[in-house]
């Protein structure tokens, strides 16, 4: 009897995910206005052919430079992604940070709390939109495996300092049920803001609203 070997397949080898750091930071004022004619192009590209047809090149055509100009700062359109996503991440970041610190989760009645979550809201929406490619900024970082993680640092941050508030807020409330709490009002807070940003002429007052109201019934049962 001839024993028959189970062929081997061969492993696949793991794609390489690209690198996203900036290469260089520019210090001089030339520089600077080069780093960021780069960001602002792409973000205008952004906004007309979406991520996907985002190139490097289109990116040096539009802005009127040669590819080594843009090399010099960013790897690839990737890391030129990564920078404008944290750069719209950390303006809704520090915008709803500040507004927990001057009292926007805490309120005397149920109408106070609901106009200053709404107001919040309605805030966030407006500085995506008003960010250069903010809408096909906001679907990469869901879509794009290695950008996610943008997204997903922003709300820790702010489930962190809303986690705070929260507690002093709420001191009776197990602390662990809070740390959920914080993570998934984030989370439902992004997808209202993606579904107004996305459909602006769609329910919008309607959606935020509603994810409002959602809130403020939800934290009334918390003691």
């Amino acid at each position: 009897m001839t024993d028959t070997a189970t062929p081997v397949r061969a492993r696949r080898p793991r794609a390489r995910k690209p690198a996203l750091a900036t290469k260089l930071r520019p210090r001089q004022a030339r520089a600077q206005d080069t780093f960021e004619l780069i960001l602002e192009t792409a973000g205008q590209l952004l906004e007309r052919i979406g991520f996907e047809q985002l190139t490097t090149n289109l990116i040096c055509e539009a802005a009127g430079l040669s590819p080594p100009a843009l090399y010099r700062y960013f790897p690839n359109k990737y890391a030129v992604l990564k920078e404008l996503g944290d750069r719209l991440m950390r303006a809704q970041d520090d915008e709803v940070i500040a507004w927990a610190d001057a009292g926007g989760l805490a309120g005397a009645t149920f109408e106070e709390r609901l106009a200053k979550s709404l107001a919040i809201h309605e805030r966030m929406v407006d500085i995506q939109r008003d960010f250069p490619g903010g809408l096909a900024i906001g679907r990469a970082l869901r879509a794009v495996p290695v950008l996610q993680d943008i997204r997903f640092r922003s709300r820790d941050v702010v489930a962190a300092h809303f986690f705070k508030h929260m507690r002093a807020l709420y001191p009776a409330t197990d602390p662990r049920r809070l740390e959920v709490v914080t993570r998934m009002t984030i989370e439902l807070s992004y997808a209202a803001i993606e579904m107004v940003v996305e459909e602006p002429d769609r329910d919008a007052d309607i959606i935020n609203r509603e994810v409002c109201l959602l809130f403020a019934h939800y934290f009334a049962t918390f003691s």
